[in-house]
């Protein structure tokens, strides 16, 4: 078989090459071109396609993305943006690494599969800064709930989610399940995984040290995932789906569990200059993301690249996203150290090359050079496009369609109703079903998980010192007004957080959006940047890093934009972690923050009227974190016996998940109307329950937080004023029925073993 070589592509420059099936636009092809001097060879071309590519280059949304560089230094942020995943100080000489990303469209085409490598993906990306990852959430949308396909992707998605996470043993203490027509054939499978360090194991992705070796090792390169999430997150579907169907990649979950002990025998021994995960554009990415980031030479032998499949091209060796692979640098003396721990967690290892002086990444195939690149233009000096942005034209007319004139419950009967229609809607709705098939407390250190609004580990088990985590995203309030939505997104995590008693320290994000060619996408994906970096600053958070996924699209149909935003906070002590059920009868229930009326893309809006219009409810960022200090203080000081945030769904969804959590009732009296205190999105809200009301009122006071009492615990029912009397068995029956009548049993959907796996070795 006859290979296109460097010498060769010197030879013909008039040959014609596959650069639009590639995904490159003209222009693009002509800088490689102009860039190398000559026509790329097929390899080069393969990898300049995929690294270009938007998933990879982030080349429509760089121009925005450089505002969260620009966000005032915290002494916190040990790794900001640019690396694997950002890295923060949580006290006590522990680091913690944490990052969401996307896995959308594989997830698609392949539920199980796309859902599984991703988690594995995310996984790994925490393993390359040098820590052990400790925990996972996900934050999944679909369609509508009782649609077909719906019916076919999420439960391979949840399956996948939680076949992959189970089998590392980590658990998963969170994240988001919610359903909308926008994401019939864009689902959204977002991972968020988090690892905990010593500052000083921190490592970085860089190649750096002439004849250091570069060292390939994990799972073998397969013909599965070859142009995977670098081409299937870079196209718009249309109706019948991608138009390119690459082979979407296969986890093996037991590789990788081997992977990460060898990784982290590796690190203790000091034994690494420098790692990089496989990822997205697989080796392409790997090998020029070292190189870029580090001296700038690399040479690499393709023959030593161990195979699954001795047919594969050179260009699709470099192309596969093939799971579970590592590439680390090696100081030539340590080599043989590094691969007998290789050998000893049977984790296949190969020396492929070596780090080069110079600034090129060349690669040899059967001992001629197929590559002779500057891997800066390959990794880091893409193509960056400023986009033409307008603002929709239909949104003046949705945010003058005012919510607050759609008619209201008059009586106690309807008001019944329409609380049990929110609760039991697929959004509200009890989440078992999922979180059900997740092992939410392996390894012994879940401190918090679902249902509880953020997740809480414990990562040391002598000072009790920990973290918290949540993952939040209401696409509703930010297709009204993506500038304000984005900064409800954080406001809810970040208030999440606050609950828990933690203290927020640090943001991740996955911005979901439609296709940038469309100039109305480009706008909410603008404005949803600004806001969120806007409102970074005023609360006091860097952003560590995440992910960006463009062209959620069917056709000319975008996704609603989903801004998912995480944020983590850190107790000190997670004994003091406070629950958001309520346990004990007797404690009086307040309502922390103003309540007004607001219900623009609210809950009730959507499931009883079918409606989004209207502003969503107004931003309050210095209220938001003085609530969340004060809430940080009433956990510290033992004042509260539970905490629970305000958001969808408003105080109706609230009280029911409260008293639901542990069957314990309440009886209430609002002094507002009763219609407006029930359903009212209003942000930076929160109600919890103690035995010590008079101190509780005493501290919100002194911090300028408005105390609505709103009754006592006890019973077993919700009794309001005399409006209803809502029996706990009534609402759980209509909480806890609606996942299982759309999705039967997860034993009876999705079996437990995967169709299509292959071995990794």
């Amino acid at each position: 078989m006859s290979v296109d070589t460097v010498e060769i592509a010197a030879k013909t420059p008039d040959d014609e090459q596959p650069w639009a099936e590639l995904g490159l636009k003209s222009d693009e092809y002509l800088r490689i071109r102009d860039i190398l001097g000559r026509r790329p060879t097929t390899a080069e071309l393969a990898m300049y396609s995929v690294m270009w590519s938007e998933h990879c280059s982030y080349k429509s949304s760089k121009v925005h993305l450089r505002q969260f560089g620009d966000l005032p230094h915290s002494e916190a942020l040990l790794v900001g943006i640019g690396e694997n995943a950002g890295v923060v100080d949580v006290g006590d000489g522990y680091a913690v690494t944490f990052k969401v990303e996307s896995h959308n469209h594989p997830s698609y085409v392949e539920p199980y599969q796309g859902a599984a490598t991703g988690v594995g993906g995310i996984v790994r990306d925490i393993l390359t800064m040098g820590a052990r990852p400790i925990a996972v959430m996900d934050s999944l949308r679909f369609g509508r709930a009782d649609a077909p396909d719906t019916a076919r992707v999420l439960p391979g998605v949840v399956a996948g989610v939680g076949g992959y996470g189970n089998c590392l043993g980590l658990p998963n203490i969170g994240g988001e399940l919610l359903f909308d027509d926008c994401y019939a054939g864009n689902p959204l499978v977002n991972a968020l995984c988090v690892g905990v360090m010593r500052h000083e194991d921190v490592r970085l992705a860089k190649a750096e040290g002439v004849g250091n070796k570069v060292i390939l090792f994990g799972a073998r390169t397969g013909g599965d995932g070859i142009g995977g999430v670098s081409v299937l997150a870079s196209e718009t579907f249309d109706e019948h789906g991608p138009a390119k169907r690459p082979s979407v990649q296969v986890g093996d979950p037991f590789t990788e569990k081997l992977l990460i002990e060898a990784c982290l025998e590796i690190f203790a021994a000091d034994l690494v200059t420098g790692i990089q995960d496989l990822g997205g554009a697989g080796l392409s990415c790997a090998t020029s993301e070292l190189a870029s980031a580090g001296t700038g030479g690399m040479h690499v032998d393709l023959d030593a690249v161990p195979l699954r499949d001795s047919t594969l091209t050179p260009a699709e060796i470099l192309m596969s996203e093939s799971q579970e692979r590592m590439c680390a640098i090696v100081e030539p003396a340590k080599v043989e150290a590094f691969l007998a721990v290789c050998r000893k967690w049977d984790v296949l290892a190969t020396v492929i090359g070596e780090v080069t002086a110079g600034d090129r990444l060349t690669v040899d195939w059967h001992g001629e050079q197929i590559v002779d690149v500057p891997p800066r233009t390959v990794a880091h000096e893409g193509p960056v496009y400023d986009r033409p942005m307008r603002r929709p034209a239909d949104l003046d007319a949705l945010q003058a369609d005012d919510a607050a004139t759609l008619p209201r419950p008059t009586t106690g009967a309807e008001l019944q109703a329409h609380w049990l229609a929110v609760l039991a809607s697929p959004d509200g709705a009890d989440k078992t079903w999922v979180t059900e098939q997740y092992d939410r407390y392996v390894r012994g250190n879940t401190v918090l998980a679902q249902p509880e609004d953020a997740g809480v580990v414990r990562i040391d088990e002598e000072t009790h010192r920990g973290i918290a985590l949540s993952l939040d995203g209401n696409a509703r309030y930010a297709r009204l007004d993506p500038y304000a939505g984005a900064q409800l997104n954080l406001a809810e995590a970040y208030r999440n957080v606050a609950v828990s008693g933690a203290t927020p320290l640090a943001v991740t994000n996955c911005l979901n959006f439609g296709s940038p060619e469309e100039p109305e996408v480009m706008w909410q994906f603008a404005e949803a940047v600004r806001g969120l970096a806007d409102a970074c600053r005023e609360l006091g958070l860097p952003v560590t890093g995440g992910n960006v996924s463009l062209y959620n699209q069917t056709g000319d149909v975008p996704i609603n934009p989903t801004p998912v935003i995480g944020v983590l906070g850190v107790h000190e002590d997670v004994r003091r972690r406070v629950p958001s059920g309520w346990r004990t009868a007797g404690e009086t229930v307040l309502l922390l923050g103003a309540t007004r009326e607001e219900f623009g893309g609210s809950a009730w809006a959507s499931v009883v009227h079918g409606h989004l219009g209207g502003r969503p409810p107004a931003v309050d960022l210095p209220a938001e974190r003085t609530l969340g200090e004060l809430l940080a203080a009433l956990g510290r000081d033992g004042l509260v016996g539970s905490a629970h945030d305000l958001a969808d769904g408003g105080l109706a969804q609230t009280l029911a998940e409260s008293a639901l959590r542990h069957g314990v009732g309440a009886t209430l009296h609002l002094e507002a109307d009763p219609f407006t205190a029930l359903f009212s999105e209003s942000a930076a809200r929160a109600v919890v329950t103690t035995a010590d009301p008079a101190a509780v009122r005493a501290a919100a006071e002194a911090a300028g937080v408005p105390v609505t009492e709103l009754g006592t615990t006890g019973g077993d029912a919700l009794v309001l004023d005399g409006l209803l009397d809502l029996g706990l068995a009534e609402l759980r029956a209509a909480w806890t029925a609606t996942l299982p009548a759309l999705f039967g049993t997860p034993e009876a959907t999705v079996g437990a073993v995967p169709t299509g796996a292959v071995p990794s070795s």
